[in-house]
């Protein structure tokens, strides 16, 4: 069977750039994923209990592109939200990210956002160019609120210790003088209103008969069997080459499930004296981080998010893991050794090497490497999807075998 587009990847950035082919240009695409759905890492389906949940770890869309926003809105409804999450350490939950309620917590009495900014004038530590996150976070905030929320989650997130991560892992995280309480600052955030997983349904319907979908399928089972004039790759970049430079190193994640009826939240859910648990809710926040306890990082209540109507909920424990080629590969870790080997991958994705790692019968005569995985660096879903958008135009107007 011959395709004018192999797609290996079923995820944000396969499927975005797989429906602007097949709609706008009439190209034929097969696209293939080793899992069985469709949605890659954003996949939600509905548990036993009937919640709608995230079922590799929480997805918080948001974005500041007009474009990328109206993109998918061709395929979706939007479920606004306000995404506010909490840190629990000693034996207290906490406003996070950082701000004037939090510091009213931690000095016992109300404040002004002036006494605030001072107070971290004081304790800052002056590094005017931080190298890493540790540093990014003592020169904000310093010492004593980096090791209340920050120090020891990401010492568990990413088994690194925080000088030897990139500045971008602790430095996105915002830090605010006054009482903006929501975890993120982009100007668009809100949840697909029917689900990840029934948006990704109408992406593929948008492509009609010009899109054929292989699930459960490894990319490589199946290349004796097809002719493709170009190839899409998402996966782990390092797999692409057999790992002849040696494994990039990945963190995994491990997710402990639990659902409750609403007899059993009255005996089991935690009590909350700053901050109240809505009805029918386990917890008082789509997500509560643990810095300084437990074995996972945090605890995750998608029903907040979603607003989800249901008596039933399901909260979700997060535990990071150590990769394994058993396991899956979350997120590529940003220091400066992994960018080193990354960056020789990259080479090797730049030369006549990328092609030569597909069989000859298969006529291959370019390939795009998109995606978190295949460019090894921690993206959103908004700069996955304009990732996707920005090949279709290079795709689209280059000058090769595929035109």
């Amino acid at each position: 069977m011959t395709y004018d587009h192999l797609i290996v990847g079923a995820g944000f950035s396969g499927l975005v750039l797989a429906e602007r082919l097949c709609s706008q240009l009439g190209r034929t695409c097969l696209v293939v994923d080793k899992r069985s759905h469709i949605g890659g890492n954003a996949h939600d389906h509905t548990d036993r209990a009937g919640v709608l949940i995230h079922q590799y770890g929480p997805h918080y869309f948001r974005t500041n592109s007009e474009k990328i926003r109206n993109h998918l809105s061709q395929f979706t409804d939007w479920h606004p939200v306000d995404y506010r999450i909490l840190s629990h350490t000693h034996g207290r939950y906490y406003s996070f990210p950082i701000n004037l309620n939090t510091f009213e917590q931690l000095i016992g009495r109300a404040s002004t956002s002036g006494e605030m900014e001072s107070w971290l004038a004081a304790h800052r530590i002056p590094i005017a160019n931080p190298t890493n996150s540790e540093e990014v976070i003592l020169s904000q905030v310093g010492r004593e609120l980096y090791e209340k929320f920050f120090k020891n989650y990401t010492l568990k997130q990413w088994k690194r210790h925080p000088r030897d991560l990139d500045p971008s892992v602790c430095g996105r995280i915002p830090i605010r003088t006054n009482r903006d309480d929501r975890y993120l600052n982009d100007s668009f955030q809100a949840l697909p209103k029917h689900g990840y997983t029934k948006m990704f349904e109408n992406i593929v319907r948008a492509c009609g008969e010009k899109l054929s979908l292989r699930l459960n399928t490894p990319y490589r089972d199946i290349l004796p069997h097809i002719r493709f004039r170009h190839i899409v790759f998402t996966g782990p970049i390092d797999e692409f080459f057999d790992h002849r430079l040696g494994r990039l190193p990945y963190r995994s994640l491990r997710f402990e499930p639990q659902s409750f009826t609403p007899s059993d939240l009255s005996a089991t859910r935690p009590s909350s004296s700053d901050f109240p648990i809505p009805k029918n809710h386990y917890q008082p926040a789509m997500q509560v981080n643990f810095p300084n306890d437990h074995d996972y990082t945090r605890i995750v209540e998608i029903k907040h998010a979603t607003g989800q109507q249901i008596e039933n909920t399901t909260i979700v424990r997060e535990y990071p893991a150590d990769f394994t080629p058993a396991e899956e590969p979350y997120y590529p870790i940003p220091a400066p050794d992994t960018s080193a080997l990354y960056k020789k991958y990259r080479d090797l994705a730049d030369s006549p090497a990328a092609l030569a790692q597909i069989p000859p019968q298969c006529r291959c005569q370019g390939i795009s490497f998109i995606g978190r995985l295949a460019t090894y660096r921690y993206y959103n879903m908004d700069q996955v999807t304009g990732m996707a958008l920005h090949e279709f135009e290079t795709l689209r107007n280059s000058p090769s075998p595929l035109s």
